[in-house]
Parts: C-alpha cells; sequence; structure tokens
C-alpha cells in the first residue's frame, strides 16, 4: 500500500479504537481513571501520532515515504534498517516489530520523559505531514524542509497539550505499525507476521500498490471513516 493510505488506516483505527473501548483498554488499568473513554483532546493528539505511527514499518524500504521525510538523514536511516532487518517486508513487517516499537515507546517515556515524548511526536508528525501530501511534492530541500517547519509547529502546539508520559502512546504506536501490517497483507505479496518464520500471510484484494481498489475505495473510506468518528465524538462531548 502507498503511504498516504497507510496514514489513513492508522488514523482510522486509532479514531475507532479511542471512540469505543474503554481507558484500561487503551493504557495500563492501574492507571485507568473513572472516565469512559479518552477526551476529545487526547483523541485528535492520537490520530495525528498514530497516522504517522502507521509509516513506521517501513522503515526497511529505502525508497517509500519515511525515506523521503527528513531528506538525506532518513534515507540513510532507512537503508541501514533496511540491511539489518533482511529487506522489505521482513522483520519490521511482523508481530515482533509491532511489539517492539509499542515497549520501545514505553521506555523511552518513562526513561527519558518528555523530551523523549516531544521527538516522538515531531518524527510521527513529520511521517504524517509528508504520507498526507501536505508539503511539496519530491525528495528536495523544499520538499523536506516544509516537512520539517510543519511538524515542528505541529509539535510546539503539542507541547501545550500533551502530557510529559501519555499512557495511550505506546498503544497508538503499536496499533498504527499494526495497521500498517494490515494493509501491506492485503496485498499479493503480503508480510511475514510471524518473523523469523518465513511464512507470508496475505489475502491479496490489493493486486497491485496504488491501483484503483486502493486509491478510489481502501483511502478515501479511511478518510471519511476517520472524519465521522471525530465528528461525532466532538458534537456529543459536554
Amino acid at each position: 500500500m502507498l503511504g498516504h493510505s497507510h496514514a489513513t488506516s492508522g488514523a482510522f483505527a486509532w479514531s475507532v479504537a479511542a471512540a469505543t473501548l474503554p481507558v484500561s483498554a487503551l493504557i495500563y488499568p492501574a492507571l485507568a481513571t473513572g472516565d469512559t473513554h479518552l477526551g476529545p483532546v487526547d483523541l485528535l493528539l492520537g490520530t495525528f501520532l498514530t497516522a504517522g505511527a502507521a509509516l513506521l514499518p517501513d522503515a526497511d524500504h529505502p525508497s517509500g515515504t519515511i525515506a523521503h521525510v527528513l531528506g538525506p538523514v532518513s534515507h540513510y536511516c532507512c537503508r541501514f534498517i533496511s540491511w539489518i532487518s533482511g529487506g522489505h517486508r521482513h522483520a519490521t513487517h511482523s508481530f515482533a516489530f509491532v511489539i517492539a516499537v509499542a515497549c520501545g515507546t514505553w521506555a523511552g517515556e518513562h526513561w527519558i520523559g518528555r523530551y523523549f515524548t516531544l521527538a516522538l511526536a515531531f518524527f510521527l508528525l513529520a511521517l504524517a505531514v509528508k504520507a498526507l501530501h501536505i508539503c511539496p511534492a519530491g525528495d528536495g530541500f523544499k520538499a523536506w524542509g516544509t516537512v520539517v517547519i510543519l511538524a515542528a509547529a505541529g509539535t510546539f502546539a503539542m507541547d501545550h497539550w500533551i502530557t510529559d508520559k501519555p499512557a495511550w502512546l505506546p498503544f497508538s504506536v503499536g496499533l498504527g505499525a499494526l495497521a500498517h501490517l494490515a494493509g501491506d497483507c492485503l496485498t499479493d505479496r503480503g508480510c511475514r507476521l510471524f518473523w523469523p518464520f518465513s511464512l507470508r500471510t496475505r489475502l491479496p484484494i490489493i493486486e497491485r500498490t496504488g491501483n484503483k481498489v486502493e486509491t478510489w475505495v481502501l483511502s478515501p473510506l479511511f478518510t471519511v471513516g476517520t472524519l465521522a468518528v471525530l465528528w461525532y465524538v466532538f458534537s456529543t462531548s459536554p
């Protein structure tokens, strides 16, 4: 699937989960408050961050959206990750990776604190901006420079709303990565969900990345669904 489709699927997955699941399902039960669901602000922040997190498994793709988000820095990082993970759709397209990024987020929040939270928010926002085409096209400085500016502005705004250790953030990151795997399993190539085992899981609804089913059906449905859930939550909030 294309980066845009992954981002919209992540946003939709988060909006539905955060709007319907009880707080104890999104954070650690011991930290759950008496609230039934997350508040509108946390739901909105999580929507953007999960959209970005849905690009994380493609860190093994030197030509993917994530490789171009921060110019040469992200490109060489993706080349290195591709090398150590065995290539595209291997280690980073597995349940092990989903667990790793979720646990890594939790560890970063608790061992490093607010600096980690804001740095992660910046990177995930940068991914969302790039994937959703809220920046000039191409790989040049104009493109990734705009991504940096917009992500920095978004992080500055989030700094006033997000806590030092948002308990829902590990769930958000893990859910975004999981949504990516679900999308790629709809293609003919599938994913090695149970890496390091070689078994590939696939349900080839999308014959070719960027085809009409993905572009004109799935991605618009994810977008409309996300907006509908957000509208419902905000319109019913006291």
